[in-house]
């Protein structure tokens, strides 16, 4: 794996090359200190991942991914970043890999193995969207200062990127550390948790009816009460849901509204 190291701190590109050192299949073609030299790196080299900082003087490492995500072959971006829980959910997000300062080297191991494998599948077409995606909603937010609803999200597996509409998604329940995507002809995991998750759905269209369940509110059908006094509600997918007494009262103002 032939790799580029960007990051306008030194004593970073040097921890991250020695780490790397390590790792016999990956060779590090270059390091850079700033987005220009990287430019000139990928005019004369041909190179397969990049370690590329956000935080950079005069051009950030933003600028350098929404070019690459334009070109016809996009090199993989692992980004570097220090600890800022909007850039690691915007990461997670579209699905995209991301080491944080301090490095640690089992978070490096296993985004060296997702790139390995992403590479040898050759899933670059749907990881170049991802990208685009990713680089065109965080220049969004870096004019304007503010954050929409999560329109689509990106599902990662073995070697592959899926981008899903949100508006195809009927229901979704927590499974452990996964969500599990109800769509129409299939279910799908997504990572995250339910509570961030919740966060960037629009309330408009997204209702939670119970701690591990976030139902379309175009999906209900009807919303019974059991013998035993709890509720069950029907959609329209055919599925049918429990609605936890927490949630109870949102449901039914819903609902009657």
């Amino acid at each position: 794996m032939r790799t580029l190291i960007v990051d306008d701190e030194e004593l970073g590109r040097k921890n991250l090359y020695y780490a790397l050192s390590e790792h016999a299949e990956w060779h590090v073609v270059a390091q850079a200190g700033n987005v220009a030299d990287a430019r000139l790196v990928l005019a004369t080299e041909e190179i397969d991942v990049i370690f590329l900082d956000i935080q950079m003087p005069r051009e950030s490492g933003l600028d350098l991914a929404r070019e690459l995500a334009s070109k016809e072959k996009t090199p993989l971006i692992i980004f570097i970043t220090a600890f800022n829980e909007h850039a690691i959910e915007a990461f997670d997000l579209h699905a995209l890999d991301y080491l944080l300062k301090p490095l640690d080297d089992h978070r490096l191991q296993l985004a060296l193995e997702r790139a390995s494998t992403m590479l040898q599948l050759k899933q670059q077409a749907n990881y170049a969207k991802s990208l685009r995606a990713y680089a065109n909603s965080e220049s969004v937010l870096t004019t304007k200062q503010t954050t929409d609803y999560w329109q689509f999200i990106s599902v990662r597996s073995i070697g592959s990127i899926e981008r899903i509409a949100l508006e195809d998604v009927f229901w979704i329940e927590a499974q452990g550390n996964y969500m599990q995507l109800h769509l129409k002809d299939k279910k799908t995991l997504y990572r995250a948790s339910m509570s961030l998750l919740e966060k960037h759905l629009d309330p408009a269209i997204f209702l939670r009816i119970h701690r591990s369940t976030i139902i379309r509110k175009d999906q209900i059908v009807k919303m019974q009460i059991m013998p035993d006094n709890s509720y069950k509600m029907e959609l329209r997918c055919g599925n049918q849901v429990l609605v936890s007494e927490r949630y109870i009262s949102a449901v039914k103002n819903w609902i009657n509204d």
